[in-house]
């Protein structure tokens, strides 16, 4: 896996200041797309063991208030390999923090068993995160008054109590 950028002291991405992971590799293409450089799978720098270092080192001051995955796209198949060993590490080194990802899949139509971005790793991958932004950014749709989305059809979904 390969990655786009590291933002340590991130505050648009989810509440409070977090630490970003975006990550390269996206099939969705979005028209109108922010971070469409990351569409490619090999943009960016490898994802390595230092880079898990690094993250896990940058959430460790108290005022971090936790994680958030974008991209690219977290839940590519491929992307799910690698985060869910990251995520598992987060979550046991840093219980209090939350955990955000954005996707442009569908929750329950395409992160479910069947779905299009559905592997063995994804049940996993989704019980470590507090809140999941689902679906694709549709131009058409898009409202800047929005928190934390980009457009109306995008879901803000709390996947237990820590998502605030």
């Amino acid at each position: 896996m390969n990655y786009a950028n590291i933002k340590k002291y991130d505050i648009a991405d989810g509440p409070g200041v977090r630490v970003s992971l975006f990550v390269s590799g996206c099939r969705h293409h979005c028209k109108g797309c922010f971070n469409y450089e990351a569409w490619d799978f090999e943009y960016g720098r490898p994802y390595t063991a230092e880079t898990e270092a690094e993250i896990l080192e940058a959430l460790k001051p108290g005022y971090i208030a936790g994680l958030t995955l974008l991209g690219g796209e977290p839940f590519e198949p491929e992307n799910q390999v690698e985060l869910v060993t990251l995520l598992r590490k987060v979550r046991e080194t840093y219980p209090e923090k939350s955990i955000w990802s954005y996707t442009g899949y569908v929750y329950d139509k395409d992160l479910v068993p069947g779905g299009r971005a559905y592997t063995d790793v994804t049940d996993e991958m989704l019980s470590y995160l507090d809140v999941l932004v689902d679906g694709p950014f549709v131009e058409e749709l898009k409202d800047i008054t929005l928190q934390f989305r980009g457009s109306s059809n995008q879901r803000i979904i709390k996947m237990d109590k820590k998502g605030t």
